[in-house]
């Protein structure tokens, strides 16, 4: 089976939401997606992007995807890439698809500069998690998330 890694066009807007919601699934958060087709069609390819796509393709049939953008790290002076999302399908898991997207992404950032490539996984997807320790990944347990949304994020802007 060969795989093909290649920038995401806007014809892949809905497939890329079909990711997404399926890895929503996976995730335990299938009602958490509210994202649509003309909101991802514009944060990927608006005039102004936020985010940027890869897709993995084996024979003309789309098996894969990665969303990425670009962070920023004051203590290294320079950007670096953040993978927001990583989803190979059922089936094509164990093909090889997953670790040829973070080997592209892993390729985009040196060329770009970057001095880091960074992503969150579940704790307890003990699957990703071998299979990111495989390719060199470090854990960042000292680390943890803080978010704000809805009513909080409102009230700390002095919107409430």
């Amino acid at each position: 089976m060969t795989i093909t890694i290649r920038p995401a066009t806007p014809a892949d807007v809905g497939t890329i939401l079909g990711f997404v919601r399926e890895l929503a699934e996976f995730e335990r958060a299938p009602d958490e997606v509210t994202s649509t087709e003309a909101v991802m069609h514009e944060a990927l390819f608006g005039a102004h992007p936020a985010a940027e796509a890869i897709i993995a393709d084996t024979e003309g049939v789309s098996v894969g995807m990665a969303v990425f953008y670009h962070n920023f790290s004051t203590w290294t002076g320079v950007r670096g890439i953040w993978l927001d999302d990583l989803y190979v399908t059922p089936d094509a898991r164990g093909s090889g698809a997953g670790r040829a997207l973070l080997s592209h992404l892993a390729g985009i950032a040196v060329d770009r500069g970057c001095q880091r490539f960074e992503w969150w996984v579940l704790d307890w997807n003990e699957r990703a998690i071998e299979f990111y320790r495989k390719v060199g990944a470090e854990a960042m347990d000292e680390w943890t998330t803080q978010r704000l949304t809805g009513d909080a994020l409102m009230k700390l802007a002095g919107r409430m």
